[in-house]
């Protein structure tokens, strides 16, 4: 007897096991199949989907140990892995937190209804070319004058656990809110300001600091949480130093000093806007096209 078969066998014992499908074996493979969707659509706005991919990559390699028949390293995995359940629980504490505070506040059977189950209501969204304008309008403002502002601007990962940090206020982006919130010595002034969907969700946010040592000294706390939360999360950060008045622009942890207006605009339409992204995507195909023929 083969081994799929032992495990056959053994299902029919436990009446785990049956040759025939009712009407509960389909809504179980449905109620699953819905759950495991979500779930993995929830999963790509945290940080886990990083984690979840590190770990297919172990499984890989343990896969291909096994074939290989590789016994000291199966045997470290077998030992090491009976404490990855309790280690995934503790690295994933914040998002699983979150991922339960948001089952209670949502309306279940209306988001299941609408497919919109743990989906971000704006992965994917891009921005108006009035909130760019806007956003730019604020920053050239305040660097004139020397107003210290830092702006984080969500991609497609969420940043809800950012926002927890901060005050809401879910306002209309406009130049003179932005001012107005960065101004000194107003309440709101000290943090970040979170902007998602066209709209300015929170404001007074705190930021992880990077840890990067290469970073010059010339900038400061604000400039190192901007860094750092762009390490940690997708989003693009604007930063205005209160020292100096230049601009600076943050993606993946890397800043772009001293940007102009002009800079600046283009930069968060090639990475905010949709219209420039379609645009992109049209020009690079038509770049494929183009090698494809001359190879030919």
């Amino acid at each position: 007897m083969t081994f799929t078969e032992k495990i056959v066998e053994y299902l029919k014992n436990m009446g785990l096991y049956s040759t025939t499908m009712d009407w509960r074996d389909l809504l179980e493979i449905l109620i699953l199949a819905v759950l495991v969707y979500y779930f993995l659509s929830w999963l790509k706005t945290t940080r886990a989907w990083e984690l979840l991919k590190g770990v297919i990559v172990i499984l890989v390699f343990l896969f291909i140990a096994g074939i290989s028949k590789l016994t000291t390293i199966l045997w470290l995995a077998r030992n090491i892995l009976q404490f990855a359940a309790i280690a995934l629980i503790v690295v994933l504490q914040p998002e699983l937190r979150r991922a339960i505070e948001m089952l209670g506040k949502k309306n279940i059977v209306g988001t299941l209804g609408g497919f919109n189950f743990f989906d971000n209501q704006n992965s994917g969204e891009r921005y108006s070319d009035k909130t760019i304008n806007e956003i730019v309008k604020a920053c050239v403002q305040m660097a004139k004058v020397k107003t210290g502002a830092l702006i984080v601007i969500e991609r497609e990962e969420s940043l809800e656990g950012i926002e927890e940090t901060g005050i809401r206020l879910d306002a209309e982006v406009t130049s003179e809110l932005l001012i107005n919130v960065f101004e000194k010595n107003t309440p709101l002034h000290d943090g970040a300001v979170v902007i998602k969907g066209n709209r300015l969700t929170t404001a007074t946010c705190y930021l992880p600091l990077t840890n990067q040592d290469k970073i010059g000294k010339e900038l400061g706390t604000r400039h190192r949480a901007g860094i750092g939360v762009s390490e940690a999360l997708d989003c693009v950060v604007v930063i205005v130093s209160e020292e100096t008045g230049f601009i600076t622009l943050v993606t993946d942890g890397r800043p772009e000093k001293n940007l102009g207006e002009d800079e600046l605009r283009g930069r968060l339409y090639r990475l905010l806007s949709k219209k420039n992204s379609d645009s992109e995507d049209a020009e690079n195909g038509k770049k494929k096209k183009r090698k494809s023929k001359h190879s030919k």
